[in-house]
């Protein structure tokens, strides 16, 4: 690990190949291959955006990424990173105080199979390091991820990765929450719950929702099957929340991660 980690930074001293400016990327896609066999420049990649993805197939050597995104504000000091289920052939590290830390072990099953957050210190500028495993053949390796910089807002305490992707709320919410709710979730729909299914391992619960209203959402979660007309989608929250099929309507609110609804509050819904 120690021999692995002197690598990287040796190659990083020797030489760092610019980025082409201009433009604001908030995914970044390319391969090993494109590179020169016997340069030992380390690639870079600057992403400008708050989320989006990297994949890098046939992972050669080391790739540097920078999260920099064009905010106003410092408030994102959340950096979470979802690996791909067929995440192969790279390790990924974070840069602290000079140092990196190791984020996704490919050698780790559980790693790959969760989302890893972590905390800041610079929120304008944090640089990630993929440093390609030694492979004896060519065969095709993919080193992808999905990656959020969230706001600190609610992620005290120890466990940061619960705190910062489940904002999930297992009881009902007053006048003033529901307002706020409706203002600044990513989705706001009307529905019924047509099935849960829990996942005990992960502790999540997943609710299907048969959507009566749309009034907004960020991305396509809640869509319309062709064959019945009828537009539904799925919502997670927590197990402890005992989310339970039942008849009625809800007003469901939360927030979308790594395209995934998350509840965040749902009150019954009476139309005055």
């Amino acid at each position: 690990m120690a021999r692995g980690l002197l690598a990287l930074l040796l190659l990083l001293l020797l030489d760092l190949e610019p980025e082409p400016s201009g433009a604001d990327y908030c995914s970044w896609k390319g391969s090993g291959l494109s590179w020169e066999p016997r340069s030992r420049t380390v690639e870079q990649v600057h992403l400008r955006c708050t989320e989006g993805s990297l994949e890098w197939m046939y992972p050669a050597r080391a790739l540097r990424v920078v999260l920099e995104p064009n905010l106003s504000s410092a408030k994102h000091t959340t950096v979470c990173i979802k690996p791909a289920s067929n995440f192969q052939g790279a390790n990924i590290y974070v840069e602290r105080a000079g140092q990196l830390h190791l984020v996704v072990s490919e050698a780790e099953e559980t790693w790959l199979r969760h989302v890893s957050c972590f905390s800041t210190h610079t929120p304008q500028r944090v640089a990630l390091f993929l440093q390609a495993s030694p492979q004896r053949d060519i065969s095709r390796r993919t080193a992808s991820f999905q990656y959020e910089l969230l706001s600190n807002q609610s992620t005290a305490g120890p466990d940061i990765q619960k705190m910062a992707l489940v904002e999930a709320m297992c009881r009902p919410c007053d006048d003033m929450e529901l307002l706020m709710a409706i203002c600044s979730s990513d989705f706001v729909v009307r529905g019924s719950i047509r099935n849960v299914s829990h996942d005990p391992e992960n502790h999540m619960s997943q609710v299907e929702v048969g959507v009566q209203k749309v009034y907004r959402q960020k991305n396509r979660i809640f869509q319309q099957d062709e064959a019945t007309g009828e537009w539904r989608g799925p919502i997670k929250t927590l197990l402890q929340c005992r989310v339970k099929q039942g008849a009625g309507e809800f007003l469901f609110t939360g927030s979308e991660h790594f395209g995934e609804a998350w509840l965040g509050c749902a009150p019954s819904f009476s139309p005055s």
